[in-house]
């Protein structure tokens, strides 16, 4: 009987060393992995990019935490022993020192920022701690669900102060998912959270998905959301004379689009003359220009989005890209973009600024250091400093405005 339990034992202890070492090796990989992508990613083309994004997200998001877990991890392997637990404590030790430099990015993001901003007044600070995904939906809600639309798919949610507001800045917040996924519950919400704690009223919006779907339905939701908003808003505090729109990644795309082209009937049908006007737009990590292939954007667009091809429907896929739209007199932005991005170019910003600027229009464009596409998804230390950024911007944009009538 002793000798069963002594073997019981021999065997659990061994089951726990093989535990550990086994956590250990894997955290040492993706540590290292991670903080190496994070500089300078390998793997830019969709779908494969996600293999890419996976361990950069937390390394150059969460380095500290993820500088924590190596070094834990490291330590328990050494203790386990053997040569497989030195080889995981040798691994959890580089990876340790590769994600040590990444922790400087929050702050060096925040002096990029704050480059892109010069000239701008800062806004009054905002008490409290970041607040994200659906239980800061669940506080903040004042409406859920509502019909902007004859379809299905074309529903809002408005956030609002806990005490009655009027004559609100409004932000319209449009989801991201590569135009096929997504949903207006938890996008961008450490923004929006912000922006209501400051006193704003934000409207996040649905839209139909493809591949079912096809273009243009997207944008027409977004336009009837905005619609929606300058015929409604005023119902729950906000002001329809000071309407920004922002979205990420694919909401990006549809949130510049939409600020380049009010009023535009072919993406109007059947409410032409509605006003679909906004103030400024925030794109983050968006795309902006359809016409050149970067990280594998042909093959999505045409699966997910428009059906054709570049080369045999070259018009729709021009029409359909904000770089390819920009004109005159457009409202201002503010544009964002990680320099890591594995999903989305940078080159996709970077010439959409260009081009904006070139027209003479008031662009402000941030690219964050060794940022990962949807970093502003999570409350860490660098969407803090982004969420403060948008706010100083959406508020200088909004003090220029006249004060609202009634």
């Amino acid at each position: 009987m002793e000798a069963v339990r002594a073997g019981r034992a021999g065997g659990a202890d061994v089951s726990w060393r093989r535990a550990v070492v086994g956590a250990g090796v894997a955290s040492g990989v993706l540590g290292g992995l991670g903080a190496a992508g994070a500089r300078r990613p390998v793997i830019r083309r969709w779908p494969a990019s996600i293999v890419q994004a996976a361990p950069c997200l937390p390394a150059s998001e969460a380095p500290g935490a993820m500088t924590v877990l190596c070094g834990v991890l490291g330590v328990a392997s050494a203790v386990a022993g053997g040569r497989a637990g030195r080889a995981a404590a040798v691994l959890n030790g580089v990876a340790v020192a590769a994600l040590h430099d990444l922790r400087g990015d929050a702050a060096r993001s925040a002096a990029v920022l704050d480059a892109a901003l010069a000239g701008l007044p800062g806004p009054p600070p905002v008490a409290g701690r970041l607040r994200a995904g659906r239980a800061a939906r669940r506080s903040l809600l004042r409406a859920g669900d509502v019909a902007c639309g004859p379809h299905p798919a074309q529903r809002l949610d408005v956030w609002g102060p806990a005490e009655p507001v009027s004559g609100a800045p409004v932000l319209v917040q449009v989801h991201g998912g590569g135009w096929t996924g997504g949903d207006k519950a938890v996008s961008a919400s450490p923004l929006l959270a912000h922006l209501v704690g400051a006193g704003w009223v934000c409207v996040t919006v649905n839209y139909r998905l493809g591949p079912h779907e096809r273009w243009p339905a997207q944008i027409v939701d977004v336009k009837r959301a905005l619609a929606w908003v300058h015929g409604h808003v005023a119902e729950y505090g906000g002001d329809p004379g000071s309407v920004a729109v922002s979205g990420g990644s694919a909401g990006g795309h549809l949130a510049s689009l939409a600020a380049v082209t009010a009023g535009d009937p072919a993406f109007q049908p059947g409410f032409e003359d509605a006003d679909t006007s906004v103030v400024a737009a925030v794109p983050v990590y968006g795309v902006h220009d359809f016409s050149v292939d970067e990280h594998g954007l042909h093959h999505t667009v045409e699966h997910a989005l428009t059906g054709t091809t570049f080369a045999a429907d070259r018009d729709t896929w021009l029409a359909a890209s904000p770089l390819h739209r920009a004109r005159q007199g457009a409202p201002p932005f503010l544009v964002v973009h990680g320099s890591a991005d594995t999903i989305v170019s940078a080159g996709q910003s970077r010439r959409f600024v260009a081009r904006m600027r070139e027209l003479g229009n008031e662009v402000h464009h941030a690219e964050l250091p060794r940022a990962q596409h949807g970093f502003d998804a999570f409350p860490t230390a660098r969407t803090g400093n982004h969420v403060r950024a948008v706010h100083r911007f959406l508020a200088a944009v909004h003090a220029r405005r006249p004060a609202p009538v009634g």
